[in-house]
Order: C-alpha cells, then sequence, then structure tokens
C-alpha cells in the first residue's frame, strides 16, 4: 500500500514537472511524438476495436447496450463525488452520492438510472479537473497507446483516479484479475460504441483528423475544468485567412475588375 503511494506521489512530482513543457504559444511539444501514437491507436483501432464496437452495436439490442452504459457510468459516480468534495463543490458532491446511492439499490446496480428519470443532476468531474480546479496547468498535450487524447495534467488525474476511486481496480486488488480484465474489456467496448458517430464524423470532415482531434480535446477540457466557462472564440484553423487578409484580397479583386473594365 505504502509503495503504491509512493509511486503515485512521485508521479505526481513528474507530472507537475512536465506541466510546464507546453506554453500558450505551443501546447503541443510533442506533436511528433503524439503523431506516431496517433497513427498507431488509428491503425489499431480500425483494424479491431472499431469492428468489434460496430458488432457489439449491431448484436445487442439498445436496452441491453444501455443497461451496461448506465452500469459503468453509475461506477464512475464515485469518482466524480469524491472530486466534487476535493474542489469543495459540497452540493454537487452530494447529489452524485445520492445519485450512485439511487442508481446501485432502485437502479438495479445502476444497470437503470434511476436517478436520472427523477431528474437528478449530474456533476461530472475527475482528478485531472480538480488539478485545473487548483490552478494546475494542462502541461504538454498527450496521445495516450489505445486510450487517446489527453494531457500531461489529465494522465496523472487518469492514474490518481483508477488507483483511488474506481471500484473495477479492486476487483484486481483483491485477486479477482480475470473478473477485472472481463470489466475493462466491457467497459473499453462500451467506450468505443459511444464514440462511433463522433469518430466516423472526423475522419469524413477535418482535413487532419489529428489536429482536429487535439484542438477539441484543449477547448472541452478547458471548458470542463472551468465549468462551461470559456472564451467564445472558436478555435481558428491554421490554414484559415484572417479578416485582414480577407479584405486585402478583397480589396485586390476589386482593383483588378477596375483595371479590367478600363
Amino acid at each position: 500500500m505504502y509503495k503504491k503511494l509512493l509511486n503515485l506521489l512521485t508521479a505526481c512530482f513528474f507530472a507537475l514537472m512536465l506541466a510546464g513543457c507546453a506554453t500558450q504559444a505551443n501546447k503541443d511539444p510533442l506533436e511528433g511524438i503524439n503523431r506516431g501514437i496517433y497513427k498507431f491507436n488509428d491503425v489499431t483501432d480500425k483494424a479491431i476495436f472499431k469492428p468489434v464496437a460496430k458488432g457489439y452495436k449491431a448484436i445487442a439490442p439498445t436496452p441491453v447496450r444501455t443497461g451496461i452504459n448506465n452500469f459503468f457510468n453509475n461506477l464512475r459516480t464515485i469518482t466524480s463525488a469524491f472530486n466534487n468534495l476535493l474542489q469543495f463543490k459540497f452540493a454537487n458532491a452530494f447529489s452524485e452520492t445520492g445519485r450512485f446511492v439511487i442508481n446501485t439499490t432502485f437502479g438495479l446496480a445502476g444497470f437503470i438510472d434511476w436517478a436520472g428519470m427523477d431528474n437528478v443532476p449530474v456533476h461530472k468531474e475527475d482528478f485531472g479537473q480538480t488539478l485545473g480546479h487548483w490552478g494546475v496547468g494542462p502541461g504538454a498535450y498527450l496521445v495516450l497507446p489505445f486510450l487517446g487524447p489527453s494531457d500531461i495534467r489529465d494522465t496523472f488525474g487518469l492514474v490518481f483516479d483508477s488507483a483511488t476511486t474506481d471500484p473495477i481496480t479492486y476487483t484486481h486488488n483483491i485477486g479477482q484479475v480475470a473478473l477485472h480484465n472481463q470489466l475493462r474489456a466491457a467497459q473499453f467496448i462500451d467506450k468505443r460504441t459511444e464514440l462511433l458517430d463522433a469518430t466516423d464524423l472526423v475522419d469524413e470532415a477535418a482535413l487532419d483528423p489529428y489536429a482536429f482531434m487535439r484542438d477539441a480535446y484543449l477547448q472541452r477540457r478547458a471548458s470542463q475544468v472551468q465549468d462551461g466557462s470559456v472564451s467564445k472564440e472558436p478555435i481558428k484553423d491554421e490554414f484559415e485567412e484572417s479578416d485582414t487578409e480577407k479584405k486585402e484580397t478583397n480589396t485586390e479583386k476589386k482593383e483588378t475588375n477596375t483595371e479590367k473594365k478600363q
């Protein structure tokens, strides 16, 4: 136990050290490495995970898929309640605790979102958001093998949450390795199935899917950390003309047309 805690604290130290790697001008200093991991994830996903997710969606009836999704969301409520508490959001922590109790009991271990039917609000939080709430910057953007977009702060947050408040981890700690692996596999497939439409949209719409996912992830996480209060200015495509450039171009076109008429 003490060894695991020491490893966690050591990881926290290095995470905070690495948080300074990125600057406002360049949030992706590891782009070369990240693109390589992104390519690996993309190839692996198209060859294995996406077909499995599509097969699961085709075979499993909607009520079954919804129930399994509710079950994993209910387990995650423990993490949300704990991190709301760490952020001193006591009302939200109480609400998340209530959701967990209601869904675990009346919702049959969480397979039925009974709290949702009672309009109990959702307040999702994780340790990455908690660190951000207390002023820790995101650090460098990071693509994780199999897991996808992240950053230094959120990677540490994921490790911390998994080690402290994730019930699935405890099945491994008590020696139920097979059950742990089965739950992780089911959780991964459930999550991948949720993202089927989104990934198809990215592949079809984005000229550079890597850059699109990176910018979308960073903007989304900033919004989550600030509870939705972020700049309304959209992410600019680095190939998009500025307003000044557009005006200059239009002026040049008008001058050219005038010369032709003369």
